[in-house]
């Protein structure tokens, strides 16, 4: 489990073919400076397990599953990504509860610069779009962010400076895939609401005070 709080952005150092996945090689001084084989961290909102570690860089396993529905199929070397060590029982619980399981895939289709903020409009599938609401919590690539305004199929959020400089999201463009996790607590508002009948739904005894 995680936060949304990004500790900072790592480096790509190489991509390596290994069917039918790939091996990320990822540099961090400041993430794997205490880490541990086994480790779960958190890049670009993706949960995956460190399988070797040498210093500064660590080697993580990307199945063919969350290359092709993350935008870490995509990444090369040089690319930076976002990075978050697991959140330790007893701390402080900043941002929202990020399980680092992708749902989706969104698009940047609108970034307006307020210097020093931004305002940026991301596509969302109209499935999940529903689990999206305004002053609701959403996490981009990793980051813990508050909802704006949310319509069908979009939404839109103000960062501030300290995420654009600290996180991947300063240097995005119209048109990058970003990696969507919405709300645990809207998923399951949503799958319960879907196993009632229209008849509990509209129930008085059901939607009474009583």
């Amino acid at each position: 489990m995680f936060t949304g709080l990004v500790e900072t952005m790592g480096e790509i150092v190489e991509i390596v073919d290994d069917p039918p996945g790939k091996l990320l090689r990822v540099r961090s001084s400041m993430v794997f400076s205490d880490a541990a084989i086994g480790d779960s961290i958190c890049i670009n909102g993706c949960c995956l397990t460190i399988v070797t570690l040498d210093g500064e860089v660590a080697d993580f396993e990307a199945g063919q599953e969350t290359l092709s529905r993350t935008n870490l199929g995509k990444l090369v070397a040089g690319d930076r990504v976002n990075l978050e060590r697991s959140l330790a029982v007893g701390s402080r619980m900043g941002g929202h509860y990020v399980s680092g399981h992708v749902d989706t895939l969104g698009e940047l289709i609108e970034r307006t610069e307020d210097p020093p903020w931004a305002n940026l409009r991301f596509r969302i599938p109209t499935q999940y779009a529903s689990q999206v609401a305004s002053k609701g919590s959403i996490a981009i690539d990793g980051i813990s962010l508050t909802v704006v305004d949310a319509d069908d199929d979009s939404f839109t959020v103000a960062l501030i400076p300290h995420t654009l400089a600290m996180t991947t999201l300063g240097f995005r463009n119209v048109g990058d895939a970003v990696n969507l996790e919405t709300d645990l607590l809207a998923k399951y508002v949503q799958r319960s609401l879907g196993l009632l009948s229209d008849d509990q739904i509209h129930d008085p005894k059901l939607n009474s005070d009583a």
